[in-house]
């Protein structure tokens, strides 16, 4: 069993800076990162750089896999792309299934991507809260199982809580801004939460709350 378990959200959106972007894009719901959020995920980086991450996991969004890709070269560690962490498909958010990129097109632009790993939990749209919150609490729970050390999970505003919860067990509060960091212990069997939602690292701290 991991003995830590990082959770952190993406760097600051793309189409937050740029909301006209959305309107022609290729792929609507699955928006890069703006460039304050690229100096936010090394930011990022650099605050996890003395924690001896082991495995790093991400959602596999082109804002999260950028962000995994910035802490990644810092931590030197190789990225394992788990749907189970990715966005909430919510209904209300979207009106079909977000179209996202292969994990072998993004592995050519981040070659740190492990193409040997593969998703332990798929999520299907339409998803409720319910079935949201049952699936990051079901991905959280595996990966803390089966891999030992130190884990850090890149993933979205829901997934950072319902992460979180399904590790504790019971709701909790968490201000999941961009790049914050929360922070779970194991002791004896039982996850304990040391940090949560930490964004001090951060020069500059985008303060929106929004799930996606």
């Amino acid at each position: 069993m991991a003995e830590t378990i990082w959770i952190t959200r993406h760097g600051n959106r793309y189409d937050f800076v740029n909301p006209d972007w959305f309107i022609t894009a290729e792929r609507p719901y699955d928006p890069p990162l703006a460039e304050d959020g690229i100096i936010q995920a090394q930011e990022l980086g650099k605050r996890l750089k003395s924690e001896k991450i082991t495995h790093l996991f991400s959602s596999p969004f082109l804002r999260t896999v950028q962000t995994a890709h910035e802490v990644a070269s810092i931590l030197d560690l190789p990225i394992k792309l788990e749907a189970g962490l990715g966005e909430w498909l919510n209904p209300n958010w979207m009106d079909h299934a977000p179209k996202i990129r292969s994990c072998q097109i993004l592995a050519q632009q981040f070659p740190r991507i492990d193409l040997n790993y593969t998703s332990r939990v798929i999520p299907q749209y339409p998803e409720s809260e319910t079935m949201m919150k049952q699936r990051t609490a079901q991905i959280a729970q595996q990966l803390a199982h089966e891999f030992e050390g130190v884990l850090l999970l890149v993933g979205h505003g829901a997934s950072v809580l319902g992460t979180a919860e399904g590790l504790l067990g019971n709701p909790v509060t968490i201000h999941a801004s961009f790049c914050c960091l929360t922070k779970l212990v194991q002791n004896k069997g039982n996850w304990e939460l040391v940090l949560a939602g930490d964004t001090s690292h951060l020069s500059q701290t985008e303060t929106t709350i929004r799930f996606n």
